[in-house]
């Protein structure tokens, strides 16, 4: 079964950093768009980062993690990392991969068919 599962998630100190993982079941991440997402009780669920497709032609960071995330690939693992550092509490959220259908540009609207993580839990404290 097509699956993606997020690993790294877990509880750290403001101004920290932590790794996430998105590993890939069942597909290939080697020419698929990969966005991560995060969402927050009552808040409206985010785009962080986007890498387009395996040559990674475009990345997509948000406002709001611009300069302290990172994302890459680990074609050999099927797993797609986003590498996170000073961190604040604000960044707490579940974080969730997907990808995308279509262009694999990194598109918002073609993620919505794609295939979702469940996500994995950040939380920053101070």
């Amino acid at each position: 079964q097509v699956q993606l599962v997020e690993s790294g998630g877990g509880l750290v100190r403001s101004g920290g950093s932590l790794g996430l993982s998105c590993t890939a079941s069942g597909l290939s991440l080697n020419n698929l768009a990969i966005g991560w997402f995060r969402q927050a009780p009552g808040k409206e669920r985010e785009a962080v980062s986007c890498l387009s497709k395996s040559d990674d032609a475009f990345t997509y960071y948000s406002d709001s993690v611009k300069g302290r995330a990172t994302m890459s690939r680990d074609n050999a693992q099927n797993t797609v990392l986003l590498q996170m550092k000073d961190l604040k509490p604000e960044d707490t959220a579940v974080y969730i991969c997907a990808t995308e259908l279509y262009l694999q540009d990194c598109t918002p609207s073609h993620f919505r068919l794609g295939t979702w993580g469940r996500g994995t839990q950040v939380t920053v404290f101070s």
